[in-house]
């Protein structure tokens, strides 16, 4: 079966408001194998149409105002009648009246109830749900209204529709897997997957291009569990094959946590010392719970001054090796040369700016490996881009 969710409210339709309901059941659906094929936010005062999904889930616009028209838009589509039930009614009074609350006259239209509908009891808020089953086009169709308050709706779905569902959706199981590659463009990605998972046609394949990683989201839906992993993981072996080490995840893990796995496995140590990312790049790898084992800490250098300081400190056989080993990844050591005009000690300009993320991961004091990364481009998209922990 396949599902159709509709966000109601013209201040979904604003910057101010965000969608948050349609992720939530879209979750709670797949787990009953149930596909969502379309979302849609449309004002209050939309019209439905019932002929492309088999279920379809209204969220909002159940409320007491004159724009919350989801009621009488249902109605009006299929032809039914709107009642106001005498029973929901008095629950309302009793609802209102236990928080020492007169109930407003516009909050009676809560209690009307399309023809044939089931009420659905809302535990955490004044708008009841409501659930219509039967044939339309010939098709059997279930319609749900659920109100928009995300605690409200959580609460009455839970509580009222995943039960009523399981009886009447079919057996089916969803399989998921993400893969993770970075350094690589989508396009080469694709590219080269392609021509693999295009033979599985049973197996939807969705490229997506994130900061500094491309996503692979592989889903299948089967009628057992075990058949839909199974067809998952012979595609995802095949597209192991095709990219080897580009592919850094393959169940889905952040960046941060597989720089995590492999620090530890090998006993390394790492310390950061950032210019324009800000941090960035050391607040991604101590969001993770325990990084005080690998992480010994990290500095913000941004002037050119600092960087040269921080650059020139030290010396020895260690040190130099360190300088060429920069030297050897693209940083010319001149960039940060301090230079005597004469009138003291001047810094050169430089044209344009270059974040400096210096990733330092050691075993013991002898063995320290410096990784430096100096990228030209916009701030604002390198920031984010170049605090990419390092595999």
């Amino acid at each position: 079966m396949n599902a159709e969710t509709i966000a109601v409210g013209s201040e979904m339709l604003t910057p101010h408001r965000q969608d948050t309901n349609s992720l939530y059941l879209t979750d709670k659906l797949n787990e009953l194998g149930v596909e969502v094929r379309f979302k849609s936010v449309v004002g209050d005062n939309s019209k439905l149409a019932m002929r492309r999904s088999d279920i379809i889930i209204l969220i909002g616009g159940l409320g007491p105002t004159e724009d919350d028209l989801t009621r009488e838009a249902v109605a009006e589509a299929l032809g039914l009648k709107l009642q106001r039930d005498p029973e929901l009614l008095v629950k309302l009074e009793e609802r209102f009246a236990k928080r020492g609350i007169k109930m407003s006259a516009n909050n009676a239209k809560q209690a009307d109830v399309l023809t044939g509908a089931t009420v659905l009891a809302n535990p955490n808020g004044s708008a009841p749900g409501q659930w219509i089953s039967g044939k339309y086009d010939g098709k059997e169709r279930i319609l749900i209204l659920l109100p928009g308050p995300p605690n409200e709706l959580k609460g009455l779905f839970e509580g009222e529709c995943i039960a009523r569902l399981r009886t009447r959706v079919p057996p089916q199981h969803i399989a998921i897997r993400e893969l993770k590659i970075a350094l690589m463009p989508e396009s080469q990605v694709d590219a080269r997957l392609a021509p693999i998972y295009k033979t599985f046609s049973d197996v939807q394949t969705t490229i997506l291009a994130g900061a500094g990683e491309i996503q692979l989201h592989l889903r299948c839906r089967k009628e057992s569990q075990a058949e839909a992993e199974a067809r998952v993981e012979e595609l995802a072996e095949k597209i192991d094959e095709e990219m080897g080490d580009a592919i850094f995840s393959r169940k889905g893990e952040s960046l941060e946590q597989i720089v995590s796995y492999l620090l530890q496995m090998r006993g390394l140590t790492l310390a950061t010392a950032e210019s324009c990312t800000g941090g960035l790049l050391a607040q991604r790898i101590t969001a993770r719970s325990g990084s005080s084992r690998y992480f010994l800490g990290g500095a913000v250098v941004y002037s050119n001054e600092l960087k040269f300081r921080s650059w020139n400190h030290g010396s020895g056989r260690s040190h130099r090796r360190h300088r060429a080993e920069a030297r050897r990844l693209g940083v010319r050591g001149g960039r940060w040369r301090r230079r005597n005009t004469g009138r003291g000690t001047q810094f050169p300009r430089r044209p344009q700016a270059y974040p400096l993320v210096c990733n330092a991961a050691s075993a013991g004091d002898d063995q320290a490996r410096v990784v430096v990364r100096c990228t030209p481009g916009r701030y604002g998209y390198l920031n984010e881009r170049v605090a990419q922990p390092s595999t």
